[in-house]
């Protein structure tokens, strides 16, 4: 049973380790994550009217996102790399930051969870709308980058409030 506070990730001597999830049953597990760019206006009716040169931003940055839930455990050292059931990513567009909302959802059954996939998409959604924006906009900021929930696994669902 893990210890509550203990690190899981490092070993006796503090030596960074992958953690060995051998013994974990398989489960559902889910995750979903969001994040949002905010943008001038002039950048959002660009994304809007789908006037940019570069294409559709919200198709590109949906697949950008979605790619990236599946190479998680190429970018983030210590990930288990997964075999993901099924991810989402919608884009919004909200004309009160201005900028777009983005939102992933991803399942898998395996014995480890999803966390990191979901908000991997996000994060990689968003920086594709500011590449393909950034000639209308470079001052944009993304941010408020969470998890949103998760379920499945020993310590059951969790809910960001």
């Amino acid at each position: 049973m893990k210890k509550k506070g203990k690190l899981t990730h490092v070993d006796e001597q503090g030596a960074a380790r992958m953690v060995d999830v051998s013994a974990k049953p398989e489960t559902l597990r889910t995750a979903s994550a969001r994040g949002s760019i905010r943008m001038n206006s002039d950048a959002l009716e660009a994304i809007r009217s789908h006037s940019l040169a570069k294409g559709d931003v919200l198709s590109v940055a949906k697949l950008a996102g979605i790619m990236a839930a599946k190479k998680t455990a190429d970018l983030v050292p210590l990930c288990h790399p997964l075999l993901l059931d099924d991810v989402q990513v919608e884009l919004d567009l909200d004309p009160k930051l201005p900028g777009v909302v983005a939102q992933s959802k991803v399942r898998t059954t395996g014995r480890t969870g999803v966390e990191m996939e979901a908000i991997v998409a996000v994060t990689v959604a968003l920086v594709t709308v500011y590449d393909m924006a950034k000639s209308l906009d470079r001052s944009m900021v993304i941010g408020d980058i969470s998890l949103v929930d998760k379920t499945g696994g020993r310590s059951g669902t969790y809910h960001n409030h």
